[in-house]
């Protein structure tokens, strides 16, 4: 039987992530907060590679991403010194994201308590369970960020 919990939380987040990135503008993705390197853009991307990660490895598979995504988006990416020309659309993260999250609903789905609850070898205090949530979490923050930089955008002088 599969955990609703896990798939309530995947469909508030992503669905609220998504809404957040309605009608987000080229100009606006791309803009960053003075003294910060973290732009719209780069924050939607973040959220498909962590909940990637944190979502697949934890369950011994492999992560499902358009090429240099990892690089561009990831914990070690360094947006400020990356070309905005290196960044793929938002278009095209927005569809990523939908994809992905219809995706994995249907791969959660299919989970059983078993496969949730096992601990994960290199981190034996850990579940994938535990890793999955984490990477929910981690999406609200940045839609968080994402929030917050559209009404930095709006009020910009």
């Amino acid at each position: 039987m599969s955990d609703m919990s896990l798939l309530l939380m995947l469909d508030e987040v992503r669905g609220s992530t998504l809404r957040q990135l309605e009608g987000v503008t080229d100009a606006e993705s791309h803009w960053h907060a003075p003294t910060l390197a973290n732009s719209i853009l780069w924050h939607a991307g973040h959220c498909y590679v962590v909940v990637e990660r944190l979502t697949m490895e934890p369950l011994g598979r492999e992560p499902i991403a358009p090429p240099d995504w990892i690089e561009l988006f990831g914990w070690d990416s360094r947006p400020g010194e990356t070309p905005a020309d290196a960044f793929p659309p938002l278009a095209e993260v927005v569809a990523q994201l939908q994809s992905q999250h219809a995706r994995l609903r249907g791969m959660l789905a299919e989970l059983s308590e078993e496969d949730l609850s096992q601990p994960l070898p290199q981190r034996p205090d850990r579940t994938a369970r535990h890793m999955i949530l984490h990477g929910f979490q981690d999406e609200a923050s940045h839609k968080g960020e994402i929030w917050l930089l559209r009404k930095m955008w709006a009020r910009r002088s």
